[in-house]
């Protein structure tokens, strides 16, 4: 992971502010950062014990007095104070020079409002950014993280599916023709996984827990192969630990509704797509990215229920930030893809 660098002495930022993961783009540079969004506070004192990485490895393992908090909840900010600690932490440890304040250019759903994008300024101005703070709406920047030709006039339709929300949009001529936010995507993905184990077989299991399920066994579409795994939990009659047999399509058969409405996103979409843009589409096909699009058999799902050609980006992951960090990089050129990106 990046540490503090005398090389990016002044650097400019472009920071994807995700519910689950926050990754960071220095200018000449490429991602410098990417570490989840957690912090770990002493509630005594309101001290950050520890933030990304290292808080995340606490989730359900402290004591009383820390309490670790993911500040961002359905991609907008839940706690701003601690948002801002978390942003001042990761901005410090990639950007060496305390004195001269980056440029920055923050990620942002497309559905959020003006009171939430005004929060997302003002916790990174806090933060140490140079006014004005420049704001890209994630498909936006997923689809240009995803080598799209979104400037030219022909649809793009990028389906990014993130921690919190799940972004849907059709781009052409660089502005957004139809989009549709719904906050249903990886958290809620875990949750289900969740509550299916408690419902099914009485088990208790945490956040963690949940995630590694869902990324070791979860799916869309049958599988090849089906697998069995050993589930540890608290057992919520006994008390006591146990482990019960979990297989591939009983995790299916728990993400089945969050699926669903992801799936339902896309077609919502389609279905308010001018039909020379959805001629285009069906040509070229519908890029997924983000961390969702590595759920496995999404994309044939997609494609089973759209009848359109699915492809998954390069480097799904990392998709928004490069996109963000190309508009950095453009700043000038794409002035017009970003808000507040007025006078300086």
């Amino acid at each position: 992971m990046a540490r503090s660098n005398p090389l990016a002495l002044g650097r400019d930022l472009a920071i994807d502010l995700g519910t689950a993961n926050t990754l960071i783009y220095a200018r000449g540079q490429g991602v410098v950062l990417n570490e989840p969004s957690v912090v770990a506070i002493d509630i005594t004192d309101g001290r950050p014990v520890a933030v990304g990485i290292e808080a995340k490895r606490m989730m359900g393992r402290t004591p009383g007095r820390i309490k670790t908090i993911r500040p961002l909840k359905d991609g907008v900010i839940a706690d701003f104070e601690v948002c801002e600690k978390m942003l001042r932490f990761f901005i410090q440890k990639v950007h060496a020079s305390r004195w001269s304040k980056p440029r920055m250019v923050i990620c942002v759903p497309s559905g959020i409002t003006g009171v939430e994008q005004r929060a997302v300024q003002d916790a990174a101005e806090y933060a140490g950014a140079r006014k004005p703070v420049h704001i890209i709406e994630a498909p936006r920047a997923a689809a240009i993280g995803a080598d799209m030709p979104v400037h030219e006039p022909s649809g793009n339709m990028i389906v990014d599916i993130g921690g919190g929300t799940t972004e849907v949009a059709v781009i052409s001529l660089g502005g957004i023709v139809t989009a549709q936010s719904v906050r249903v995507a990886g958290d809620e993905l875990d949750d289900a996984v969740m509550q299916y184990v408690k419902k099914e077989f009485s088990l208790a299991i945490g956040d963690r827990t949940a995630e590694e399920i869902k990324i070791h066994m979860g799916s869309a579409w049958p599988l090849d192969e089906e697998l069995t795994a050993d589930i540890r939990g608290r057992d919520l009659i006994s008390g006591l630990p146990r482990t019960i047999p979990m297989t591939t399509e009983q995790v299916r058969e728990a993400l089945a509704e969050p699926v669903s409405a992801i799936v339902d996103a896309v077609k919502t979409t389609l279905d308010r797509t001018p039909p020379e843009l959805a001629a285009d589409i069906m040509e070229q096909g519908i890029m997924i990215t983000g961390g969702g699009a590595l759920l496995a058999g999404l994309d044939r799902r997609l494609s089973h229920e759209t009848g359109m050609p699915i492809n998954i980006a390069h480097n799904p992951l990392f998709s928004v930030v490069i996109g963000s960090g190309r508009a950095l990089e453009n700043i000038d050129a794409m002035r017009g893809l970003m808000s507040l990106g007025g006078d300086e």
